[in-house]
């Protein structure tokens, strides 16, 4: 007997539950000051968020995940919870008041917010090394080209992005600054 649904006998297909957290991260990043259809408050929309990506961390899904960018006042009143909610799931966060910007998205989306990333083990120490990396490639005058192309390809990869979607959403940003 053959089953095609997201769970076999012998493995899962991961393919599914990524894009339904692609989809998630990416309507909270467009949609930051907004609670969905007035039937959430936006404090519980962005905590049900960072508990299922700290759910997909905690299950090693996915390396890194982001919480949505938001003012600091807003990220003190839930940040706490957000720890905990972590925890429970097997996951850690860190606030992150500096967001690596790369090529991936647009530098507006965390200007001047914060962000916690939802991590275990040693990816926030990758995280913060590819952060320093591109710090001393701009102040080497060297944030350019292919070395600016790969920093933002190292953090698509931290996010667990497939390679396909990170030359996306890099092409997609150049054909936005052109």
């Amino acid at each position: 007997m053959r089953y095609e649904g997201v769970f076999t006998r012998d493995r899962v297909n991961w393919l599914p539950l990524y894009c339904l957290v692609l989809l998630i991260f990416l309507s909270a990043c467009q949609n930051r000051d907004l609670p969905p259809r007035d039937s959430v408050d936006l404090r519980s929309y962005r905590l049900g968020g960072i508990g299922a990506f700290s759910e997909m961390v905690g299950a090693g899904v996915k390396k890194l995940a982001l919480s949505a960018a938001m003012p600091e006042a807003e990220m003190d009143a839930l940040v706490e919870e957000a720890r905990a909610i972590a925890k429970r799931n097997g996951a850690e966060v860190y606030l992150e008041a500096d967001f690596l910007v790369t090529d991936l998205f647009p530098a507006e989306i965390t200007e001047g917010l914060q962000v916690l990333l939802i991590y275990k083990g040693e990816t926030r120490q990758d995280y913060m090394n590819l952060k320093e990396r591109k710090r001393l490639l701009v102040e080497e005058g060297n944030y350019l080209g292919p070395a600016r192309a790969e920093i933002a390809r190292e953090m698509g990869r931290l996010l667990s992005y497939p390679e396909e979607k990170i030359t996306s959403l890099l092409m997609s940003q150049q054909g936005e600054s052109s």
